[in-house]
């Protein structure tokens, strides 16, 4: 329904726009008219997308047997075997149900907005996309900072690089943010290279590791009679592995960017947009082995590091501090494989913004659009790729490119995100009538629940960020959606043929339309209404049609408009219309007969009683209010050409 000439964009702008990204179209969306269309992505092998999503979960090797040891000491394998029977029994089984519940990558957000309508649902997703953009951008500033640790205390550069780790971990966000501006594909290419180097020098550091504490045989003595004079029998060492185990709860990241990035998983060739069978599948086999693999890595990791690294070593300046693998790769493989592998970890890390950077990029632009909460270049990658980026090297300012600093609030937007769709599994286990799969979810959802709440109690300050981030997408999205209220958000409309009659018969005269709100709908309220308005304009006659709008949701945004019509008590024509803002579906109406018939339409309205400021109130958030100057408004906004646009008669 064009209705305006766009000139042609500049270099740079088609640059910027081009490709507009899979992950935020919907059916009902439309690219910006200067956007060049994208080719339409095919997807990759589900092994290569899972190390995209693995660059993030892979990555937490390089500190979690760290973190593992600092919270639990000695308890540290035991406390991990619980972290891994949550991700196999609990996080793994919900995240398979996420994927089949919402194979196109909006994740459990859109299972739950589905449960609640109007504003009060807008405002529950736009919380939840709070925690997600506390997750993924987290994960990117975390992950440099991290990185940018293992480079500064590589014992060949901690000299020359003494002090610079934020300049550093700016480097390494500005070159993340790059790699996508650069394109999607090659993200996962680099992905891939990075996973399989640094998992085959993982297994290569275990293995020796392994070798280690078998040859050494006294090493696993000490540990378990030390175990045992601490803790004194196994019960008492699983009590306390519950307890530490919140603290060990960043073991569980990645599950949220694996179904974020779903739409990049290639499926079948018979896939369609409505059963993704092969897509779901594949996404599954994703989830699973990645899971697996980490599970493996974390057990053997977190013993080996336990019996073999000296315990002060763990500790704020120690030598494994952070980096408890690198320090076995020194330590027993020498410095020339230990500086392979501390690259390697480098890489990695940094690149585990990728994931989170994709996550980004698929949720964002899923949502804030559609609401009309962001402008229309916020569906294209590159754009938003230097929003995000931006705000890491503000985040990352903020908190001194510091990884401790930022542990509570990355473990919180993670927790918080598993959490919500631990309940939406189980409400969507509920409606299905599957009492086992709801009963099994419930317990998983309490069980991520109460690690949520002890992790805030701990950490605090999570929460006090993810809040920042949350009042910053609602502002942000509530003054975007402002700035776009008198936005024609009509996607498409489509007459019936009672409908196209009426208008087709009016053509030969001239076109004139009476906006109504429908009342009792008996024949006094339209033969008065006649009357009103020819008095109003001073009109001895003329043919009418009325125009009634009824508002469905005033919290949706686009919408398309489907035009019925009926002729009521034998003489009086209506079209009737759904919509979510009153202005809007008319001034699509009215635009769409002149393009139609080639006639200039005209439509009477009577004025609003009220005040002006509290009708628009009405009209931002119900769809109702002033109608008249808000459709004439709409119709200015979409039609610049004054003897083009339709004529607006207000008496």
């Amino acid at each position: 329904m064009a209705t305006t000439e766009h000139p042609s964009p500049g270099r740079l702008r088609a640059w910027m726009l081009e490709g507009l990204s899979d992950m935020g179209k919907g059916h009902a969306h439309q690219a910006p008219p200067d956007a060049e269309a994208a080719p339409e992505h095919k997807g990759q092998r589900w092994y290569r997308v899972m190390c995209l999503t693995g660059v993030d979960y892979f990555s937490t090797l390089g500190y979690q047997p760290g973190i593992a040891a600092l919270a639990a000491g000695l308890l540290s394998p035991v406390a991990t075997i619980v972290l891994v029977i949550v991700t196999l029994a609990g996080a793994l089984p919900v995240y398979r149900r996420v994927a089949e519940e919402s194979p196109h990558g909006e994740g459990s957000i859109a299972m739950l907005e589905r449960l609640l309508s109007f504003w009060k649902g807008k405002l529950f997703v736009l919380t939840l996309l709070g925690f997600a953009a506390t997750d993924f951008l987290i994960t990117i500033t975390l992950s440099a900072a991290d990185a940018s640790t293992h480079l500064v205390e590589n014992p060949h550069l901690t000299s020359a690089l003494h002090d610079r780790q934020m300049v550093i971990t700016l480097v390494l966000v500005a070159l993340l943010g790059a790699v996508f501006l650069k394109g999607f594909l090659e993200a996962i290419g680099v992905a891939v290279a990075l996973v399989v180097v640094y998992l085959g020098l993982n297994v290569v550091v275990v293995a020796v590791g392994l070798w280690h504490v078998v040859t050494e045989g006294h090493v696993v003595t000490d540990w378990a009679d030390a175990l045992t004079a601490e803790h004194g029998n196994v019960f008492v060492m699983i009590g306390v592995s519950l307890l530490v185990f919140p603290k060990l709860a960043l073991g569980l990241s990645g599950f949220e960017t694996g179904v974020a990035v779903m739409p990049h998983v290639q499926g079948d060739p018979d896939d369609t947009a409505e059963h993704p069978g092969g897509r779901i599948r594949d996404t599954k086999k994703l989830l699973t082995t990645a899971a697996l693999i980490m599970s493996v890595f974390l057990i053997a990791t977190s013993f080996i590091t336990t019996v073999l690294i000296p315990e002060k070593e763990f500790e704020s300046g120690g030598q494994a501090n952070g980096r408890a693998l690198a320090y076995l790769a020194h330590e027993y493989l020498g410095n020339a494989f230990g500086t392979v592998y501390d690259v390697s970890t480098i890489a990695i890390l940094w690149f585990a913004g990728a994931s989170a950077m994709a996550g980004l990029l698929n949720l964002m632009p899923r949502y804030l659009p559609r609401y009309g909460m962001a402008p229309h270049w916020a569906r294209a990658v590159r754009p938003m790729v230097i929003v995000f980026t931006l705000v890491a090297f503000l985040v990352t300012w903020i908190f001194d490119a510091d990884v401790d600093a930022q542990g509570g609030a990355y473990a919180t937007g993670v927790l918080v995100l598993m959490s919500s769709a631990a309940i939406a599994v189980t409400i969507a286990a509920r409606r299905a009538r599957q009492r086992g799969w709801t009963v099994g979810f419930a317990v998983i959802s309490a069980i991520l629940l109460y690690v949520t709440v002890v992790n805030v109690i701990e950490r605090p300050d999570g929460v006090k960020i993810g809040a920042c981030f949350i009042a910053g997408i609602i502002l942000i999205s509530l003054l975007s959606r402002l700035a776009r209220a008198f936005e024609l958000r009509v996607t498409s409309v489509t007459l019936d043929p009672m409908a196209e009659r009426f208008i087709r018969d009016m053509a030969s005269r001239r076109i004139r339309f009476i906006a109504n709100e429908p009342d009792q709908r008996d024949k006094a309220e339209y033969r008065d209404k006649i009357e009103q308005i020819r008095q109003d304009n001073d009109m001895p006659g003329g043919d009418f049609v009325f125009v009634e709008v009824t508002v469905v949701d005033p919290s949706e945004f686009e919408s398309g408009l489907t035009v019925r019509g009926e002729v009521l008590h034998g003489r009086y024509r209506v079209l009737t219309l759904e919509s979510s803002s009153i202005s809007n579906a008319l001034a699509a109406l009215l635009l769409h007969t002149r393009d139609s018939t080639d006639c200039i339409p005209h439509i009477y309205f009577e004025w609003t009683e009220g005040n002006p400021f509290a009708n628009f109130l009405r009209f931002f958030l119900f769809g109702q209010g002033e109608v008249a100057p808000v459709t004439r408004e709409v119709l200015r906004e979409a039609e610049p050409d004054r003897d083009r646009r339709p004529r607006v008669h207000t008496g």
